[in-house]
C-alpha cells in the first residue's frame, strides 16, 4: 500500500505553542464504530492503556467525557465512558455499556455475549478521518484481545474474534481492513440481468459508498479490485464526487463518473450510495 496515510505517531507527540484547539467531541449521532461483546467483566482502564502503549507506542491519554479533566486509571477502574487520546487523535470508549445497552446489541447482532462496550468516532474533518479510523480500531482491537471477546463492525456488519484482527505497523493503511465489497445480493429492479457489487465501510471515513452494476455471469475479482482501488483513492482524496462529475484517479489510471444517487438499507441502516462507473484513462 503506498505510503500516503502514515500521520499516525510514533511517539508522544509535542504540543505546539499558542494554539488551544478545542477538546475533540463524539459525533452527534452517537453510533459506534465497533461494538464489543464481552463474555465476562470489560477490560479496565489501567490494562487497555498499558497494552497501548506497549503495542503502538503511546502514550495513550485518557480523560472524562468532555474531554476536559485527566483521568487517572486505577485498578478495577472501567467508568462509563472516556476519551481516549493518541496524539492529535480521540475516540470515545464505553468500557461498559449499560445493561440494556448490551441486551439491545446482544438481540441485534445475534451474539451471546451479555456485556459489551463500544467505541464512538469524535467529530472530525475529512483530512483526518482515515486517522482517527485507524485510531478506533486500535482501540476495539485492544478491547477484544483483553477480553476474548468479539467486536461487530456497525458500519460493513462484519465480526472480528480476537485472530481475525491483522497487526499492522503505524505506517500502514490497507483499505480491506475497513471497507468491504458487497456482491450478488438483489439489487433493483429496473436492472434485470446484473449483478450488484458495493461497498460497505466508506462511512466510516464520512464518504457515500460507491455501488456498480454488471451483466451476470461476467468475472467478479476484476470489479471488486476496481472498487477497492477507487474507494481507497475517495478516503484520500477526502472529497465526495457529485452526480455527473468524472474524478482523473492517476494513482490507479481510471476516469471515474458518479452516475446517480439514492439512499437504501445496508447492514441495519439507511445508507447513501453513488452509483459510478470507469474506464482508464487515455494519453
Amino acid at each position: 500500500m503506498a505510503p500516503f496515510f502514515r500521520r499516525q505517531a510514533e511517539g508522544p507527540v509535542q504540543p505546539r505553542m499558542k494554539i488551544r484547539r478545542k477538546a475533540a467531541k463524539p459525533t452527534r449521532s452517537g453510533r459506534p464504530l465497533y461494538v464489543i461483546g464481552y463474555s465476562n467483566d470489560p477490560p479496565t482502564l489501567p490494562s487497555l492503556q498499558v497494552w497501548f502503549d506497549l503495542d503502538y507506542g503511546g502514550p495513550l491519554r485518557l480523560t472524562d467525557a468532555r474531554g476536559q479533566e485527566p483521568v487517572t486509571p486505577v485498578a478495577g477502574l472501567h467508568m462509563s465512558s472516556v476519551m481516549a487520546t493518541h496524539g492529535p487523535w480521540s475516540v470515545a470508549l464505553e468500557l461498559a455499556a449499560s445493561d440494556a445497552e448490551a441486551k439491545a446489541w446482544k438481540d441485534r447482532v445475534g451474539w451471546g455475549h451479555p456485556h459489551a462496550g463500544q467505541v464512538i468516532p469524535a467529530s472530525t474533518t475529512p483530512a483526518n478521518a482515515c486517522d482517527l479510523v485507524l485510531h478506533a480500531a486500535r482501540l476495539a482491537r485492544g478491547m477484544t484481545l483483553l477480553t476474548e471477546g468479539t467486536a461487530y463492525d456497525t458500519h460493513t456488519g462484519s465480526y472480528l474474534n480476537p485472530s481475525d484482527w491483522q497487526d499492522r505497523p503505524l505506517s500502514q493503511f490497507t483499505t480491506s481492513d475497513h471497507i468491504t465489497i458487497v456482491q450478488g445480493v438483489q439489487g433493483e429492479a429496473d436492472k434485470p440481468g446484473t449483478e450488484w457489487f458495493h461497498t460497505l465501510g466508506l462511512t466510516k471515513f464520512g464518504r457515500d459508498e460507491i455501488e456498480t452494476f454488471r451483466p451476470l455471469g461476467l468475472s467478479s475479482q476484476p470489479v471488486i479490485d476496481r472498487l477497492t482501488d477507487i474507494a481507497t483513492e475517495l478516503i484520500r482524496l477526502g472529497r465526495q464526487p457529485k452526480v455527473g462529475e468524472t474524478l482523473s484517479l492517476a494513482e490507479v489510471n481510471l476516469a471515474v463518473t458518479t452516475l446517480r444517487h439514492r439512499t437504501t438499507p445496508l447492514a441495519g441502516n439507511p445508507v447513501a450510495l453513488r452509483e459510478i462507473k470507469w474506464e482508464e484513462l487515455t494519453g
